[in-house]
Protein backbone atom coordinates (compact mmCIF):
# COMPACT_ATOMS: atom_id res chain seq x y z
CA UNK A 1 0.00 0.00 0.00
CA UNK A 2 1.37 3.32 -0.89
CA UNK A 3 1.40 6.02 1.64
CA UNK A 4 1.81 10.31 1.50
CA UNK A 5 3.51 12.16 4.05
CA UNK A 6 2.50 15.57 4.72
CA UNK A 7 4.82 17.59 6.25
CA UNK A 8 5.72 20.48 7.97
CA UNK A 9 2.65 22.12 8.31
CA UNK A 10 2.35 25.24 9.85
CA UNK A 11 -0.95 25.04 12.15
CA UNK A 12 -3.32 21.57 11.64
CA UNK A 13 -6.94 21.46 12.49
CA UNK A 14 -7.83 17.86 13.64
CA UNK A 15 -10.78 18.51 15.35
CA UNK A 16 -10.02 15.75 18.25
CA UNK A 17 -10.59 17.88 21.79
CA UNK A 18 -7.37 19.11 23.24
CA UNK A 19 -6.41 20.78 26.23
CA UNK A 20 -9.89 22.12 26.07
CA UNK A 21 -9.40 23.38 22.33
CA UNK A 22 -12.46 21.36 20.05
CA UNK A 23 -10.74 21.97 16.99
CA UNK A 24 -7.22 20.13 18.49
CA UNK A 25 -4.80 22.80 16.99
CA UNK A 26 -1.17 21.31 16.27
CA UNK A 27 1.62 23.48 15.16
CA UNK A 28 4.68 21.88 13.29
CA UNK A 29 2.67 19.09 12.34
CA UNK A 30 2.37 16.29 9.95
CA UNK A 31 0.02 13.79 8.87
CA UNK A 32 0.28 10.23 7.48
CA UNK A 33 -2.18 8.84 4.75
CA UNK A 34 -2.22 5.32 4.21
CA UNK A 35 -4.58 4.12 1.72
CA UNK A 36 -7.97 6.16 2.23
CA UNK A 37 -7.24 6.08 5.49
CA UNK A 38 -5.37 8.56 7.92
CA UNK A 39 -2.58 6.54 9.52
CA UNK A 40 -0.64 8.51 12.12
CA UNK A 41 -0.71 12.25 13.24
CA UNK A 42 2.07 14.14 15.47
CA UNK A 43 4.66 16.13 14.74
CA UNK A 44 6.73 16.85 12.02
CA UNK A 45 10.11 16.38 13.99
CA UNK A 46 8.81 13.01 14.52
CA UNK A 47 7.33 12.03 11.17
CA UNK A 48 10.51 10.07 10.43
CA UNK A 49 11.15 8.12 13.51
CA UNK A 50 7.42 7.17 13.20
CA UNK A 51 8.36 5.81 9.25
CA UNK A 52 10.97 3.64 9.94
CA UNK A 53 9.95 2.32 13.61
CA UNK A 54 6.15 0.69 11.78
CA UNK A 55 6.81 -2.72 10.60
CA UNK A 56 3.80 -2.55 8.80
CA UNK A 57 4.09 0.49 6.77
CA UNK A 58 5.69 1.67 3.58
CA UNK A 59 9.20 2.50 3.98
CA UNK A 60 11.37 5.19 1.63
CA UNK A 61 14.57 3.14 0.63
CA UNK A 62 16.75 6.21 1.32
CA UNK A 63 17.03 9.70 3.23
CA UNK A 64 16.39 11.27 0.15
CA UNK A 65 12.65 10.40 0.37
CA UNK A 66 12.68 12.54 3.08
CA UNK A 67 14.04 15.59 0.75
CA UNK A 68 10.56 17.44 -0.45
CA UNK A 69 9.75 20.07 -3.12
CA UNK A 70 7.53 23.12 -1.62
CA UNK A 71 4.25 23.15 -3.02
CA UNK A 72 3.86 26.34 -5.17
CA UNK A 73 8.00 25.94 -6.40
CA UNK A 74 6.42 24.75 -9.87
CA UNK A 75 7.12 21.00 -8.81
CA UNK A 76 3.96 18.67 -8.47
CA UNK A 77 4.53 19.73 -5.08
CA UNK A 78 5.72 15.82 -4.26
CA UNK A 79 8.49 14.11 -4.06
CA UNK A 80 9.45 10.31 -2.74
CA UNK A 81 11.65 7.29 -1.98
CA UNK A 82 10.24 4.22 -1.67
CA UNK A 83 6.26 4.02 -1.39
CA UNK A 84 6.31 6.59 0.51
CA UNK A 85 5.50 10.18 -1.51
CA UNK A 86 6.43 13.17 0.80
CA UNK A 87 4.22 16.08 -0.01
CA UNK A 88 5.84 19.61 2.02
CA UNK A 89 3.17 22.18 3.29
CA UNK A 90 5.80 25.00 3.77
CA UNK A 91 4.25 25.72 6.81
CA UNK A 92 0.76 26.16 5.14
CA UNK A 93 -2.39 25.15 7.05
CA UNK A 94 -4.46 21.93 6.85
CA UNK A 95 -8.08 21.80 7.92
CA UNK A 96 -10.59 18.85 7.46
CA UNK A 97 -12.30 18.72 3.98
CA UNK A 98 -15.59 20.30 4.71
CA UNK A 99 -18.93 18.59 5.09
CA UNK A 100 -21.67 20.05 3.07
CA UNK A 101 -24.62 18.95 4.73
CA UNK A 102 -27.18 20.48 3.08
CA UNK A 103 -27.12 21.16 -0.92
CA UNK A 104 -29.80 21.08 -3.66
CA UNK A 105 -27.76 20.48 -6.42
CA UNK A 106 -29.97 18.75 -8.99
CA UNK A 107 -32.10 21.30 -10.52
CA UNK A 108 -32.94 22.65 -14.40
CA UNK A 109 -32.80 26.44 -15.21
CA UNK A 110 -32.25 29.79 -13.64
CA UNK A 111 -33.96 32.40 -10.97
CA UNK A 112 -31.15 35.52 -11.11
CA UNK A 113 -34.15 37.39 -12.11
CA UNK A 114 -35.43 36.68 -8.90
CA UNK A 115 -31.90 37.39 -7.04
CA UNK A 116 -32.27 40.54 -8.76
CA UNK A 117 -35.54 41.29 -7.59
CA UNK A 118 -34.58 41.13 -4.18
CA UNK A 119 -31.85 43.18 -4.35
CA UNK A 120 -34.54 46.35 -5.58
CA UNK A 121 -36.65 45.17 -2.43
CA UNK A 122 -38.90 42.32 -3.58
CA UNK A 123 -38.78 39.82 -0.19
CA UNK A 124 -37.99 36.70 -0.48
CA UNK A 125 -40.95 33.42 -0.99
CA UNK A 126 -41.01 29.67 -1.13
CA UNK A 127 -43.29 30.22 -4.21
CA UNK A 128 -40.36 30.19 -6.42
CA UNK A 129 -39.36 26.81 -5.96
CA UNK A 130 -42.28 25.82 -8.47
CA UNK A 131 -40.00 27.83 -11.43
CA UNK A 132 -37.38 25.54 -10.94
CA UNK A 133 -39.77 22.32 -10.04
CA UNK A 134 -41.32 23.51 -14.03
CA UNK A 135 -37.51 23.76 -15.49
CA UNK A 136 -36.30 20.71 -14.12
CA UNK A 137 -38.87 18.32 -15.14
CA UNK A 138 -38.46 19.94 -18.94
CA UNK A 139 -34.73 18.77 -18.22
CA UNK A 140 -33.34 15.74 -19.76
CA UNK A 141 -31.13 13.37 -17.28
CA UNK A 142 -28.12 13.94 -19.83
CA UNK A 143 -28.49 17.31 -18.63
CA UNK A 144 -29.11 17.24 -15.12
CA UNK A 145 -25.83 14.61 -14.93
CA UNK A 146 -23.89 16.90 -16.35
CA UNK A 147 -24.84 19.97 -14.74
CA UNK A 148 -24.43 18.02 -11.27
CA UNK A 149 -21.33 16.96 -12.12
CA UNK A 150 -19.83 21.15 -12.27
CA UNK A 151 -21.51 21.40 -8.90
CA UNK A 152 -19.44 18.64 -8.00
CA UNK A 153 -16.18 19.48 -8.97
CA UNK A 154 -16.51 22.63 -7.54
CA UNK A 155 -17.21 21.88 -4.45
CA UNK A 156 -14.40 19.47 -4.33
CA UNK A 157 -12.48 22.65 -5.88
CA UNK A 158 -13.45 24.64 -2.82
CA UNK A 159 -12.43 22.50 -0.25
CA UNK A 160 -16.06 19.95 0.40
CA UNK A 161 -14.96 16.17 0.37
CA UNK A 162 -18.12 15.36 1.98
CA UNK A 163 -21.69 16.54 0.85
CA UNK A 164 -25.74 15.80 0.60
CA UNK A 165 -28.09 16.48 -1.70
CA UNK A 166 -31.52 16.94 -1.84
CA UNK A 167 -34.07 15.92 -4.39
CA UNK A 168 -37.56 18.56 -4.12
CA UNK A 169 -37.11 20.04 -7.57
CA UNK A 170 -39.58 17.09 -9.23
CA UNK A 171 -42.93 16.93 -7.37
CA UNK A 172 -43.55 13.72 -9.43
CA UNK A 173 -43.15 10.36 -8.54
CA UNK A 174 -41.30 10.00 -11.88
CA UNK A 175 -39.05 13.09 -11.05
CA UNK A 176 -38.42 12.72 -7.79
CA UNK A 177 -37.27 9.14 -8.43
CA UNK A 178 -34.97 10.29 -11.07
CA UNK A 179 -34.07 13.03 -8.89
CA UNK A 180 -32.73 11.22 -5.88
CA UNK A 181 -31.23 8.38 -8.35
CA UNK A 182 -29.17 10.93 -10.00
CA UNK A 183 -27.80 12.40 -6.99
CA UNK A 184 -27.30 9.09 -5.38
CA UNK A 185 -24.74 9.14 -8.53
CA UNK A 186 -22.22 11.16 -6.51
CA UNK A 187 -22.83 10.88 -2.87
CA UNK A 188 -24.04 8.05 -0.25
CA UNK A 189 -26.16 11.59 1.72
CA UNK A 190 -29.28 11.62 -0.42
CA UNK A 191 -32.19 13.23 0.67
CA UNK A 192 -35.59 12.50 -0.46
CA UNK A 193 -37.12 16.04 -0.05
CA UNK A 194 -40.48 15.49 -1.60
CA UNK A 195 -42.21 17.70 0.83
CA UNK A 196 -40.55 20.79 -0.58
CA UNK A 197 -43.48 22.87 -1.72
CA UNK A 198 -46.96 21.59 -2.61
CA UNK A 199 -46.65 21.24 -7.04
CA UNK A 200 -48.63 24.13 -8.83
CA UNK A 201 -50.88 21.03 -10.07
CA UNK A 202 -52.00 19.79 -6.30
CA UNK A 203 -52.31 23.57 -5.14
CA UNK A 204 -55.95 22.91 -4.58
CA UNK A 205 -55.13 19.53 -3.53
CA UNK A 206 -52.96 19.38 -1.06
CA UNK A 207 -54.18 16.66 1.08
CA UNK A 208 -53.70 14.43 -2.01
CA UNK A 209 -50.32 15.72 -2.10
CA UNK A 210 -49.15 14.76 1.12
CA UNK A 211 -50.53 11.20 0.32
CA UNK A 212 -48.94 10.83 -2.73
CA UNK A 213 -45.27 11.73 -0.70
CA UNK A 214 -46.03 9.44 1.88
CA UNK A 215 -47.18 6.28 -0.66
CA UNK A 216 -46.09 5.82 -3.58
CA UNK A 217 -43.60 8.86 -3.69
CA UNK A 218 -41.36 7.73 -0.70
CA UNK A 219 -41.90 4.10 -1.90
CA UNK A 220 -40.16 5.19 -5.47
CA UNK A 221 -36.85 7.47 -3.90
CA UNK A 222 -36.43 5.91 -0.69
CA UNK A 223 -34.10 2.99 -2.15
CA UNK A 224 -32.01 5.43 -3.50
CA UNK A 225 -31.97 7.85 -0.50
CA UNK A 226 -30.68 8.04 3.58
CA UNK A 227 -32.64 10.51 4.67
CA UNK A 228 -36.26 12.09 4.68
CA UNK A 229 -36.41 15.78 4.81
CA UNK A 230 -39.44 18.08 4.85
CA UNK A 231 -40.11 22.14 4.71
CA UNK A 232 -41.80 22.89 8.27
CA UNK A 233 -42.51 26.71 7.04
CA UNK A 234 -45.50 29.05 6.29
CA UNK A 235 -45.83 28.29 2.41
CA UNK A 236 -44.84 24.82 2.47
CA UNK A 237 -46.00 21.88 4.77
CA UNK A 238 -47.57 22.50 8.60
CA UNK A 239 -46.45 20.99 11.64
CA UNK A 240 -48.92 18.04 11.48
CA UNK A 241 -48.28 17.46 7.44
CA UNK A 242 -44.43 17.39 8.50
CA UNK A 243 -45.12 15.03 11.35
CA UNK A 244 -47.05 12.35 9.24
CA UNK A 245 -44.71 12.63 6.10
CA UNK A 246 -41.07 12.18 8.77
CA UNK A 247 -43.16 8.75 10.10
CA UNK A 248 -43.69 7.63 6.80
CA UNK A 249 -40.01 8.52 6.01
CA UNK A 250 -38.64 6.60 9.22
CA UNK A 251 -41.08 3.65 8.96
CA UNK A 252 -39.24 3.38 5.11
CA UNK A 253 -35.69 2.98 6.92
CA UNK A 254 -34.85 7.08 6.63
CA UNK A 255 -33.36 9.14 8.81
CA UNK A 256 -35.48 12.70 9.79
CA UNK A 257 -33.64 16.13 9.28
CA UNK A 258 -36.17 19.36 8.73
CA UNK A 259 -36.06 22.26 6.73
CA UNK A 260 -37.34 25.01 9.75
CA UNK A 261 -38.08 28.82 11.14
CA UNK A 262 -36.70 30.43 7.86
CA UNK A 263 -39.19 32.39 7.33
CA UNK A 264 -40.46 33.05 10.71
CA UNK A 265 -40.97 31.76 14.22
CA UNK A 266 -43.04 27.95 13.83
CA UNK A 267 -42.68 24.55 14.70
CA UNK A 268 -40.08 23.17 12.79
CA UNK A 269 -37.36 23.41 15.48
CA UNK A 270 -39.12 21.84 18.32
CA UNK A 271 -41.03 19.18 15.40
CA UNK A 272 -37.80 18.26 14.24
CA UNK A 273 -35.94 17.67 18.16
CA UNK A 274 -39.34 14.97 18.97
CA UNK A 275 -38.87 13.66 15.93
CA UNK A 276 -34.83 13.02 16.83
CA UNK A 277 -33.99 14.31 13.88
CA UNK A 278 -30.34 14.46 13.16
CA UNK A 279 -30.83 18.18 12.17
CA UNK A 280 -33.04 21.05 12.02
CA UNK A 281 -31.68 23.61 9.26
CA UNK A 282 -31.90 27.52 8.44
CA UNK A 283 -32.87 28.11 12.52
CA UNK A 284 -33.24 32.24 11.76
CA UNK A 285 -35.89 32.74 14.08
CA UNK A 286 -36.10 31.49 17.35
CA UNK A 287 -37.60 32.08 20.34
CA UNK A 288 -36.13 31.05 24.19
CA UNK A 289 -38.19 27.37 24.00
CA UNK A 290 -36.64 26.57 20.58
CA UNK A 291 -32.92 27.33 21.55
CA UNK A 292 -33.40 25.03 24.95
CA UNK A 293 -35.03 22.44 23.17
CA UNK A 294 -31.91 21.99 20.99
CA UNK A 295 -29.70 22.34 23.68
CA UNK A 296 -30.75 19.50 25.40
CA UNK A 297 -30.67 17.34 22.34
CA UNK A 298 -28.69 15.71 19.93
CA UNK A 299 -30.13 17.46 16.65
CA UNK A 300 -27.87 19.88 15.29
CA UNK A 301 -28.86 23.68 14.26
CA UNK A 302 -27.89 23.59 10.53
CA UNK A 303 -26.54 27.61 9.68
CA UNK A 304 -27.08 28.54 6.28
CA UNK A 305 -25.79 32.05 6.01
CA UNK A 306 -25.57 32.45 1.98
CA UNK A 307 -29.45 32.40 2.06
CA UNK A 308 -29.62 35.21 4.62
CA UNK A 309 -26.86 36.68 2.20
CA UNK A 310 -28.99 36.37 -0.98
CA UNK A 311 -32.38 37.07 0.61
CA UNK A 312 -31.63 39.99 2.90
CA UNK A 313 -33.43 38.26 5.96
CA UNK A 314 -31.88 38.41 8.92
CA UNK A 315 -28.47 36.49 9.91
CA UNK A 316 -29.01 33.37 12.71
CA UNK A 317 -27.67 34.23 15.82
CA UNK A 318 -25.04 31.07 16.26
CA UNK A 319 -23.40 33.51 19.68
CA UNK A 320 -26.45 32.70 21.15
CA UNK A 321 -26.78 29.20 20.19
CA UNK A 322 -23.27 28.27 20.85
CA UNK A 323 -23.51 29.60 24.62
CA UNK A 324 -26.33 27.53 25.15
CA UNK A 325 -24.44 24.56 24.11
CA UNK A 326 -26.03 23.56 20.53
CA UNK A 327 -23.76 22.09 18.29
CA UNK A 328 -23.86 23.79 14.92
CA UNK A 329 -23.02 23.31 11.84
CA UNK A 330 -22.68 25.32 8.69
CA UNK A 331 -23.55 24.54 5.09
CA UNK A 332 -23.90 26.56 1.58
CA UNK A 333 -27.55 25.33 0.82
CA UNK A 334 -26.58 25.53 -2.67
CA UNK A 335 -29.74 26.25 -4.93
CA UNK A 336 -30.81 28.68 -7.94
CA UNK A 337 -33.64 30.60 -5.75
CA UNK A 338 -32.56 31.39 -1.90
CA UNK A 339 -28.21 30.36 -2.12
CA UNK A 340 -26.70 30.13 -5.42
CA UNK A 341 -23.05 29.53 -4.22
CA UNK A 342 -21.18 26.17 -3.60
CA UNK A 343 -18.62 28.05 -1.53
CA UNK A 344 -18.32 27.08 2.07
CA UNK A 345 -15.16 29.17 2.54
CA UNK A 346 -17.97 32.10 1.98
CA UNK A 347 -20.53 30.15 4.29
CA UNK A 348 -17.40 30.30 7.22
CA UNK A 349 -16.84 34.28 6.14
CA UNK A 350 -20.46 34.98 6.44
CA UNK A 351 -20.82 33.51 10.25
CA UNK A 352 -17.58 35.12 11.07
CA UNK A 353 -18.83 38.24 10.05
CA UNK A 354 -22.30 38.57 10.47
CA UNK A 355 -23.11 35.62 13.11
CA UNK A 356 -20.72 36.37 15.80
CA UNK A 357 -18.64 33.06 15.02
CA UNK A 358 -14.98 33.09 15.91
CA UNK A 359 -12.88 31.65 13.05
CA UNK A 360 -12.16 28.51 14.80
CA UNK A 361 -16.50 28.30 15.89
CA UNK A 362 -17.14 28.49 12.04
CA UNK A 363 -14.37 26.32 10.66
CA UNK A 364 -15.45 23.64 13.46
CA UNK A 365 -18.99 23.99 12.32
CA UNK A 366 -18.30 23.52 8.69
CA UNK A 367 -16.11 20.61 9.26
CA UNK A 368 -17.08 18.12 12.33
CA UNK A 369 -20.15 19.85 12.71
CA UNK A 370 -21.27 18.82 9.47
CA UNK A 371 -20.23 15.24 9.90
CA UNK A 372 -22.43 15.44 12.93
CA UNK A 373 -25.14 16.91 10.99
CA UNK A 374 -24.97 14.06 8.65
CA UNK A 375 -24.43 11.22 11.65
CA UNK A 376 -20.84 10.74 10.35
CA UNK A 377 -18.13 9.75 12.36
CA UNK A 378 -15.40 8.88 9.50
CA UNK A 379 -15.29 12.61 8.07
CA UNK A 380 -14.45 15.85 9.35
CA UNK A 381 -11.16 15.04 11.82
CA UNK A 382 -7.82 14.45 11.47
CA UNK A 383 -7.42 11.24 13.34
CA UNK A 384 -6.44 7.58 12.97
CA UNK A 385 -8.72 5.33 11.25
CA UNK A 386 -11.08 8.44 9.76
CA UNK A 387 -10.85 9.05 6.21
CA UNK A 388 -8.18 10.71 4.72
CA UNK A 389 -10.17 13.97 3.69
CA UNK A 390 -8.20 17.09 3.96
CA UNK A 391 -7.45 20.55 2.48
CA UNK A 392 -4.17 22.47 2.37
CA UNK A 393 -4.78 26.06 2.35
CA UNK A 394 -2.94 28.39 0.36
CA UNK A 395 -2.37 30.42 3.97
CA UNK A 396 -0.50 30.21 7.36
CA UNK A 397 -3.80 29.75 9.23
CA UNK A 398 -7.10 28.93 9.05
CA UNK A 399 -8.40 32.47 10.56
CA UNK A 400 -7.46 33.55 6.41
CA UNK A 401 -10.30 31.69 5.56
CA UNK A 402 -12.62 34.65 7.21
CA UNK A 403 -9.73 37.13 6.43
CA UNK A 404 -9.35 37.05 3.05
CA UNK A 405 -12.95 36.29 1.96
CA UNK A 406 -13.19 35.68 -2.29
CA UNK A 407 -9.66 34.40 -2.22
CA UNK A 408 -9.12 30.90 -3.21
CA UNK A 409 -7.23 30.09 -0.57
CA UNK A 410 -8.12 25.99 -1.46
CA UNK A 411 -4.33 24.88 -2.23
CA UNK A 412 -4.74 20.96 -2.24
CA UNK A 413 -7.52 18.59 -1.89
CA UNK A 414 -7.15 15.27 -0.80
CA UNK A 415 -10.24 13.13 -0.97
CA UNK A 416 -9.73 9.05 0.48
CA UNK A 417 -5.98 10.02 0.29
CA UNK A 418 -6.14 11.34 -3.44
CA UNK A 419 -7.15 14.32 -5.36
CA UNK A 420 -10.70 14.68 -6.46
CA UNK A 421 -11.25 12.99 -10.47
Amino acid sequence: MTATLITNIGELTTNVERDGDPTGLLRDAAVLVEGSRIAWVGAAADAETHLLRRDDAPKPTSRDGFDVSRIGSGSDGSAGGGDVQVVDAGGRAVIPGFVDSHTHLVFGGDRADEFEARMTGTPYAAGGIRRTVAATRAASDEELRARLAGFVAELHGQGTTTFEVKTGYGLSVHDEARLARLAAEVTPEVTFLGAHVVPADYAERRDEYVDLVVGEMLRACAPHSRWIDVFCERGAFTADESRRILAAGVAHGLLPRVHGNQLGPGDGVRLAVAAGAASVDHCTYLDDADVAALAGSDTVATLLPGVEFSTRQPYPDARRLIDAGVTIALASDCNPGSSFTSSVPLMIALAVREMGMTPAEAVWSATAGGARALRRDDVGVIEPGRRADLVLLHAPTRVHLAYRPGVPLIDRVFKDGVAPV
